[in-house]
């Protein structure tokens, strides 16, 4: 278990952006973002993500449609990895994971397997690594865009995206990166971590209203 606790974010001390607003902030900041690196904390186990074919196809219970039209991404993926590389871009994820593995997250690990294949910085934790920080309730879903801005991304009860806060406190900003590197840097290589424990799943059950 990793002994450093997560800071604190108290919603008052940020600015509170609806759904499109915090889309077009992210996107201008991250454009902004030269010589630099960006750090981002996933921790729910369920996403009700919009705008995916993929994630529709596993919402329908299509396992092999969903795979399908995850291959069919690596165009996209390779010119994202071209222009990251001439900006000097890199943007590290760390997926927070409990056992046995949401439908979810199963196949979110799918992808980032094959967004590490072109070369995005994500690694694997296990929940017991944030276990000391989490006495009051999961930690938040974070992004520290450059150094310069954190994003608490924020999500209703059943995982639909609902806006966010931002915090350019510097201080903050600063400590919430340091955790996220600590835990990137105690975690596993996805592309690992995936081979081992998920590559041989069988397609996953989804539970009626929720996969």
């Amino acid at each position: 278990m990793l002994d450093l606790l997560a800071p604190d974010l108290v919603p008052e001390q940020g600015d509170r952006l609806t759904r499109a607003a915090y889309k077009q902030d992210f996107r201008q900041r991250e454009d902004a973002v030269r010589d630099g690196s960006s750090w981002k904390l996933e921790r729910r186990q369920h996403f009700e993500e919009q705008g995916s074919p993929s994630r529709d196809a596993l919402r329908r219970g299509d396992w092999e449609e969903a795979l399908r039209l995850l291959a069919d991404r690596r165009d996209t993926l390779a010119a994202t990895a071209e222009e990251d590389e001439r900006r000097g871009y890199a943007f590290h994820r760390v997926r927070v994971v409990e056992r046995p593995l949401t439908p979810y997250v199963q196949w979110e690990l799918h992808s980032q397997r094959q967004r590490a294949e072109y070369g995005q910085r994500i690694r694997v934790v296990p929940a017991e690594q944030v276990a000391a920080s989490e006495d009051t309730g999961p930690l938040p879903e974070v992004v520290v865009l450059g150094g310069h801005t954190l994003f608490q991304v924020l999500y209703t009860e059943a995982g639909v995206a609902n806006g966010a806060i931002r915090y350019t406190d510097r201080d903050l900003v600063e400590r919430w990166e340091n955790y996220i590197k600590a835990l990137y840097a105690v975690g596993e290589e996805v592309i690992s971590y995936f081979d081992r424990e998920v590559a041989h799943l069988e397609p996953p059950t989804l539970s009626a209203g929720r996969e």
